[in-house]
């Protein structure tokens, strides 16, 4: 998935921050942001693999799955909670490492809270000193939180109708608070239906419901910078977009599905490895999804489009920093 370091630059930056790097004309400036961002994430990577992987290589499960919820965890900061309360520091290059460096602390309590890998005993990679012992499945942990991250992405849909219709919620912290919440309880009612309800295995429910939906939503925010129904009014506009998303994200996965076999061979499907699933959350979520979020949020579409910034996330995010900083 798309890197903390990357929605920082995207999300809060909205690309102004570092000067030196905004100010470059196109495709300079995508470069410099793209290599800042790769920079970040190459130390964030080490540091992952030496503390949680315990130096193991290739980087056990455990890694992989606390890095997709860091990144959870950093939309969720920059995004729901619009950067508060960094946003309210005036240098705006500290207020970015620091929300970056929160997002890695809270993400580590969570791991530490939450992830346990009891289920994984016996499995090659397994070693109980790099087993956290959380309070859950850690395969359940990581698939409920990017099926809140989707339910984030409903809400952009909506631009955040109806929590607009509450002055008083329009207002961080408050916003934050009530936004998560939302989230949480949505995408948990989600997430149980899906592999309680339906009976679906986490892995599989990831593959065929909030990644899809993030994947669609990500072409249709970012990409096209929300223009398709720019002209209806919430809340249909939100439902017509968001049915729009799951239905491209949809298309697009199952495009990707027939082509696996063409790229890597035949890969199982289901338990106990989830080999075909891993490979397609990767394929859409680990290196589609950045190269067209890097494209907006760096790169300002160019050279399809004049410079200028275009994160899906920035620009829907805007009045969230505008409450923060109000509210300062």
């Amino acid at each position: 998935m798309r890197d903390p370091g990357a929605i920082v630059i995207g999300a809060f930056w909205r690309g102004a921050v570092p000067a030196a790097i905004a100010e470059r004309p196109q495709p300079v400036r995508g470069l410099l942001f793209l290599g800042l961002a790769a920079a970040v994430a190459v130390v964030v990577a080490v540091v992952h693999l030496v503390t949680i992987g315990g130096g193991v290589t290739p980087p056990v499960p455990m890694v992989i799955q606390a890095i997709i919820t860091s990144v959870v965890v950093t939309f969720f900061l920059a995004i729901v909670w619009g950067g508060w309360p960094w946003s309210l520091v005036h240098n705006k290059l500290v207020a970015g490492v620091g929300l970056l460096v929160t997002a890695y602390v809270v993400n580590a309590v969570l791991y530490s809270v939450l992830f346990n890998y009891e289920f994984a005993k016996g499995a090659p990679f397994y070693q109980p000193s790099l087993d956290p012992g959380g309070l859950f499945n850690a395969w359940d942990v990581t698939v409920f939180a990017v099926t809140a991250l989707a339910v984030m992405f409903l809400f952009l849909h909506l631009d955040l109708w109806p929590l607009t219709r509450f002055g008083s919620v329009m207002r961080q912290p408050v916003l934050g608070i009530v936004w998560t919440l939302a989230t949480v309880v949505i995408g948990g009612a989600l997430f149980w239906v899906g592999t309680r309800g339906l009976g679906m295995d986490a892995p599989v429910f990831l593959v065929r419901v909030p990644i899809p939906f993030i994947f669609g939503s990500v072409i249709l925010l970012n990409m096209l910078q929300g223009s398709l129904f720019r002209g209806m009014r919430q809340p249909v506009k939100g439902l017509v977009g968001a049915a729009a998303a799951a239905v491209v994200g949809s298309l697009l996965a199952l495009g990707y599905a027939l082509l696996m076999p063409l790229v890597t061979g035949e890969l199982g499907s289901g338990a106990p490895g989830f080999d075909a699933e891993l490979w397609l959350a990767n394929a859409l979520l680990a290196v589609t999804f950045p190269a067209m979020a890097w494209a907006g949020d760096f790169f300002g579409l160019w050279p399809l489009a004049a410079r200028g910034p275009a994160p899906e996330a920035g620009r829907q995010a805007e009045p969230v920093a505008v409450d923060a900083d109000r509210a300062s």
